[in-house]
């Protein structure tokens, strides 16, 4: 009788093989399936524990801190440090040196808690541990550590100095994002979902969005916030779920109206941050003209028409971007949003696609409806327009003081949105019930 791999058994089996360490950025890491625990392995979601944790991330270099050393490093979760709140729970600054961890690299982290009255719940926090604590990429957000103390949850992220895109391209007195800048950003964003992509089981996000695109001091995109991420079906299949969850205005029509979701699903959310991209508008503002409310619906038939293109780009880029690689943006951007999910393209295309846009170093001033060569600082336009400097001031929401004033006083505020959004989810589109 052939023996029967019992949950621990898998536990301890699932990260035989040696990983990259957290500190190889330059390196991807492609563990094969049978490697990669997921949740639908976890029969019980509700009775795993922090040893099960534990084991089942055996192998992963992520550092397990006490609540106590988490408090130190954010200095008792003070209000200096508050960096933002989203569905999932309010996100604290701090700092990791070798006082904490003998040998540990000193960096400011951002440390995010499990608020257990939000939005989101102990399934997502434990979705957003399994796949950060197993997947390395260079433009996926690195989880350095957690905490699984009593009833405490909490997630140590890097520290993404630039915030989260949302931020940066719809904050009314920022400096405008510039074009290269905005592809550079879409291209990174672009590769780290087609590694998810292309994992042997692959990981469909499930809720791509400009808020979940963090960046750095150089503006390298690394997608956040794996709370509703699933392992898709290999090949050509279709998962269906009985839970529809993402955000509206970014998830895939066919995902909301009959639960069908594959990988094709996160390339239609991509394909709207990239017409935010091109437009400076947000997918959805019920402050706009109402034939304009729906940024899909209104800017998606115009893309492929020169004329109407270049009326629905960002006018904050006063003509300073290569209309030859707009139109190349606007097309692909078409592509992504069409319908049918099997004419859209998989995002390895998308990033050949993109990568030559980069390279067009033509300015198009529409004022004067001229065409300037780009040869740098000596009285011309900078043509690695992704290199300005755009200082944006983060500005901590004052609050009492403390993680435990923060719980007391949760009941009698309003929701603030993350500035950083490391999980900022969690919109259903249907009524929850139980996912399978």
């Amino acid at each position: 009788m052939p023996l029967k791999m019992t949950w621990n058994m898998k536990l301890f089996s699932c990260f035989s093989s040696k990983t990259l360490p957290l500190d190889l950025q330059s390196h991807v890491s492609k563990p094969h399936s049978s490697q990669r625990i997921s949740l639908s392995d976890i029969s019980d979601l509700g009775s795993f524990s922090a040893e099960d944790i534990s084991n089942c991330l055996i192998g992963s270099n992520l550092h397990i801190f006490t609540f106590s050393e988490l408090k130190i490093i954010t200095n008792d979760f003070s209000s200096v440090n508050f960096l933002g709140e989203g569905g999932f729970g309010p996100v604290y600054k701090g700092f990791l040196d070798d006082k904490i961890r003998p040998g540990l690299e000193a960096q400011p982290v951002a440390v995010k808690l499990l608020d257990l009255d939000g939005a989101q719940g102990y399934r997502e926090w434990l979705a957003e541990l399994v796949f950060l604590g197993q997947l390395r990429h260079p433009h996926l957000v690195t989880l350095i550590g957690y905490c699984c103390d009593d009833e405490q949850r909490l997630l140590v992220y890097e520290y993404m100095e630039r915030g989260n895109l949302e931020s940066l391209l719809f904050k009314r007195y920022s400096i405008p994002l510039p074009w290269l800048t905005r592809i550079q950003i879409a291209l990174g964003a672009a590769k780290g979902l087609a590694f998810l992509h292309g994992e042997e089981k692959p990981v469909i996000h499930r809720d791509f969005k400009a808020s979940n695109i963090l960046l750095d001091s150089d503006y390298t995109a690394k997608i956040a916030d794996f709370g509703l991420a699933r392992d898709g079906l290999e090949g050509d299949q279709t998962d269906v779920v009985s839970r529809i969850m993402g955000t509206h205005g970014y998830a895939a029509p066919e995902y909301i109206m009959t639960g069908h979701l594959t990988t094709m699903s996160d390339v239609y959310s991509f394909g709207v941050v990239l017409l935010e991209l091109i437009t400076g508008k947000k997918a959805l503002d019920k402050n706009r003209a109402s034939r304009e409310k729906d940024l899909v619906k209104w800017a998606r038939p115009m893309l492929k028409d020169p004329l109407k293109l270049e009326t629905i780009i960002d006018t904050k880029l006063e003509g300073q971007y290569s209309f030859e690689g707009a139109k190349k943006v606007a097309t692909l951007a078409y592509q992504c949003l069409n319908r049918n999910p099997r004419s859209r393209p998989t995002m390895s295309n998308v990033v050949k696609v993109l990568k030559p846009i980069l390279d067009l170093n033509q300015i198009q001033v529409t004022s004067f409806g001229c065409l300037f060569e780009t040869e740098g600082r000596n009285g011309k336009i900078e043509a690695n327009a992704e290199k300005q400097e755009v200082d944006v001031v983060k500005i901590p929401k004052e609050k009492e003081s403390g993680y435990h004033q923060y719980r007391k006083a949760r009941k009698n505020r309003h929701h603030v949105k993350s500035q950083f959004a490391y999980s900022d989810t969690a919109l259903v589109l249907s009524t929850p019930q139980k996912e399978r």
